[in-house]
């Protein structure tokens, strides 16, 4: 089970990360000032697309490579990714934060994070790594 302080503490161990608080305060976490991971609460017709297979705790966001990346996801662990409508056609998956063990949470972070930084950035990283 992930908490907000495991992202914090995962996202913000990658190079060059900040983290946004929003006018709401909802947080995001960034690589050059592109979003790869934010606190995504579910608004009204998330819930109603949704139905009794809307969670009812923390909801995470995060970048993924690609559709086909996102799809996979979704037939993986249906118990910790899910997506709404708001998100069709969007290379991002939305997560069941209390359903994801922390060291799977790592592995999303720095994949969403590989998908939003420069390419020179993502290059020296997985190079270090």
């Amino acid at each position: 089970m992930a908490t907000w302080d495991d992202v914090h503490r995962i996202a913000t161990a990658l190079p060059e990360v900040t983290e946004r608080e929003s006018g709401e305060g909802l947080i995001s976490w960034r690589v050059k000032d592109k979003a790869f991971a934010w606190d995504r609460p579910l608004r009204k017709a998330d819930l109603a697309a949704l139905g009794a297979a809307a969670p009812d705790g923390p909801v995470l966001a995060a970048s993924v490579p690609d559709l086909g990346a996102k799809e996979a996801l979704l037939a993986d662990d249906p118990a910790v990714y899910f997506t709404t409508p708001h998100f069709d056609g969007y290379a991002a998956i939305l997560v069941r934060l209390a359903e994801i063990d922390t060291a799977e949470l790592t592995e999303l972070l720095t994949e969403a994070w590989l998908c939003r930084a420069p390419k020179r950035l993502a290059k020296r990283h997985e190079d270090d790594h």
